[in-house]
């Protein structure tokens, strides 16, 4: 694997494990997530709620980002939301880094 893609997919892991911790607390039914992209020294949120960051996370390879921070070599745009872009990391290493660091896997 590349040192790129090793690092963007290491960063994208630990924003979604801060999303984990942002929706174990939520109360309501929306929060403001952080954006997903694998770059260290994004501040982006995104607001979604409950339900669709669920949804998202039922498979390992998806995630959420803020539109302009995707990586179309690593990942594809499979559904454009208001205010986030779901991607899914392309087969092969990509792919498998974020089931690998997926925390609920």
């Amino acid at each position: 694997m590349d040192r790129r893609t090793e690092r963007l997919g290491k960063n994208e892991a630990v924003f979604r494990e801060v999303n984990e911790r942002i929706n174990e607390v939520t109360r309501d039914k929306a929060a403001k997530y952080h954006c997903e992209c694998g770059h260290a020294t994004c501040t982006e949120t995104i607001f979604m709620t409950v339900a669709d960051y669920e949804g998202l996370r039922s498979d390992a390879t998806h995630f959420a980002v803020v539109p302009g921070h995707e990586e179309p070599d690593l990942e594809q745009i499979v559904a454009r939301n208001e205010g986030f872009l779901l991607v899914q990391k392309r087969p092969g290493e990509p792919a498998a880094l974020a089931v690998d660091l997926d925390p609920r896997s």
